[in-house]
């Protein structure tokens, strides 16, 4: 296995791997034709075996606070876009060396943390967590599909056009509520890495 940056010729075997990577995961349908690319200078990198992309990392870099990662943080973030682990090579710490890349090559641009938001996957969790990233808050990604869900929920003012299914998000305190009233309420976690720490570098 080698560690490199992306090239333009990982696009197909990159976006195999990613989808490939959620089916098991709460984002099971964030499936994307192309890959994306970044305003701001980015880490984006790939590790191979031969040349099947087994693992990614995109990581966009901030210029100044604020302008990728939340605004109420100090100093310069950078955002985990994606990281993603071919199913068929889990558990051979594929992650964890890409990210340690990852913050080595962060700190040249002087970035203080990294950010990553993730739904409420308890195993993608916890090796959040064994990196050394802290969990920061919490919104809910809801999907709400026809019949009774839209029901009195969502309505269009537009004549003859009817909503079949919204995606939306809920940052209030009910979230119980929310959760009881829709089939699919997601719990999505910012979690935090501080670079300066030294953590989740092993």
């Amino acid at each position: 296995m080698i560690i490199r940056p992306y090239q333009d010729q990982d696009e197909a075997s990159w976006l195999r791997c990613r989808v490939l990577s959620f089916l098991d995961t709460s984002y099971y349908d964030n499936v994307l034709k192309e890959k994306e690319h970044y305003q701001n200078p980015s880490i984006e990198l790939v590790a191979l075996e031969g040349n099947e992309v087994i693992g990614l990392i995109d990581i966009e870099l901030e210029n100044s606070p604020g302008d990728v990662c939340s605004k109420n943080r100090k100093g310069l973030g950078g955002m985990i876009w994606h990281v993603a682990v071919h199913p068929d090579y889990r558990r051979k710490g594929i992650g964890r060396y890409l990210l340690s890349e990852a913050i080595e090559r962060a700190r040249k641009y002087k970035i203080k943390r990294l950010e990553a938001w993730t739904r409420d996957d308890l195993w993608v969790q916890e090796w959040y967590g064994k990196m050394g990233f802290n969990w920061i808050e919490s919104y809910l990604q809801v999907y709400i599909e026809g019949g009774r869900e839209l029901k009195g929920t969502i309505e269009s003012n537009i004549s003859q056009l009817y909503p079949v299914f919204v995606f939306a998000h809920y940052s209030g305190l009910d979230k119980a509520n929310i959760k009881n009233k829709f089939s699919r309420a997601h719990e999505t976690n910012l979690y935090e890495l501080l670079l300066n720490c030294g953590e989740g570098e092993a």
